[in-house]
């Protein structure tokens, strides 16, 4: 059987390769002649002339400046300490600080703040939270700071936050 499909595949090769195709060679000389391709001719480019830029009396785009200023400083004069020693609790945000509980003796109350496991005392006075927050009071219900931000002129601006005594099962 395979010699068979052998002996019908070569004899079909061989009467396909002979004989004159004169109407294919034709077809295919008259079908290169159409087939060249039309490409646009390129666009006039332009020389380029460069502009000259005088800035003068304009603003310079790259300075920080306050909208509206008349060259007095704003902000109520708040201004962070940017020269005293940070500590441990101003590396953490203060959402993730949380106030666990209070100890109040004679003269003043320290609140308890937990971060992941460690337990921090901390007092009026005390800093905590990355917006320069400093505890202002400690109650037995919550902890309150004074913190500064700056606004969108780029002043310093003070804000009330508020941390409260966390339930035992919260988390």
């Amino acid at each position: 059987m395979n010699k068979f499909i052998a002996l019908l595949a070569s004899l079909l090769v061989f009467g396909c390769s002979g004989g004159d195709h004169e109407d294919v060679r034709e077809w295919m000389s008259t079908v290169a002649q159409d087939a060249r391709g039309k490409i646009p001719p390129l666009p006039v480019v332009e020389p380029y002339e460069p502009v000259a830029y005088d800035v003068g009396d304009l603003t310079d785009p790259f300075k920080p400046s306050r909208l509206g200023s008349d060259g007095k400083k704003g902000g109520g004069g708040f201004r962070p300490d940017l020269d005293r020693p940070k500590e441990p609790l101003e590396l953490y945000p203060l959402e993730s600080l949380k106030y666990v509980g209070v100890m109040t003796t004679k003269e003043r109350s320290y609140a308890i703040i937990q971060v992941d496991s460690a337990l921090y005392q901390v007092k009026v006075g005390n800093y905590m939270g990355q917006n320069f927050g400093v505890v202002v009071d400690v109650s037995e219900s919550e902890v309150t700071l004074r913190e500064l931000i700056q606004d969108s002129a780029g002043d310093w601006v003070e804000r009330t936050s508020n941390l409260l005594l966390q339930e035992k099962g919260a988390k």
